[in-house]
């Protein structure tokens, strides 16, 4: 890995939990002086009804480094999925951000020059879900930003991989559609 960390961009998928609790994470990683930090001071200044964006944090007044911006893949309107959302889930990424660094994934030397910005999917049938386990829900997606992270540092999938295996991937929601179960 060069020292110089233009921008990565890495996902990971998580599941194995309860309905709901699955967790998708995309992720972009880059210096916060190029055009990735122009691109996360856009977002964080350009806030939108039902998508707000919001620095992951382990606790109030406490930011994870490198600052980490969470991003909704859903359209946030329900106050318990939005409590959800900026408690459960906030503090899982913020602890995947900080295991990415523990992993050596994300070099400590550099948590002051990178930003990350998180695209999180959580589905919205948790807000509905009385029973919902909070700790597994935290497992699963800590876990899934540390793995995204990984991913995106490591250039993951590498090109290889793609090709070697390519025809024998099949997209599980193109096949559920071939099996006409969507």
């Amino acid at each position: 890995m060069s020292d110089k960390i233009t921008i990565r961009v890495g996902e990971a998928l998580v599941a194995g939990g309860p309905a709901g609790t699955a967790a998708e994470p995309e992720v972009v990683i880059g210096e916060m002086n190029g055009p990735f930090g122009a691109a996360f001071t856009n977002l964080i200044g350009n806030q939108a009804k039902g998508h707000s964006k919001v620095l992951a944090i382990m606790n109030t007044d406490i930011m994870v480094r490198p600052p980490t911006l969470m991003v909704s893949k859903v359209t946030v309107n329900n106050d318990r999925y939005t409590n959800i959302l900026m408690g459960t889930v906030q503090a899982a990424i913020a602890n995947g951000v900080l295991d990415s660094i523990k992993n050596n994934d994300i070099p400590k030397k550099k948590v002051n020059d990178l930003g990350i910005i998180i695209s999180v999917w959580l589905n919205p049938s948790v807000a509905k879900d009385d029973n919902l386990d909070h700790k597994i829900l935290f497992d699963i997606h800590r876990k899934a930003t540390a793995s995204a992270i990984k991913k995106a540092m490591n250039n993951q999938p590498d090109i290889d991989w793609l090709l070697e295996n390519q025809d024998s991937i099949i997209h599980k929601y193109f096949q559920m559609g071939l099996d006409g179960k969507i």
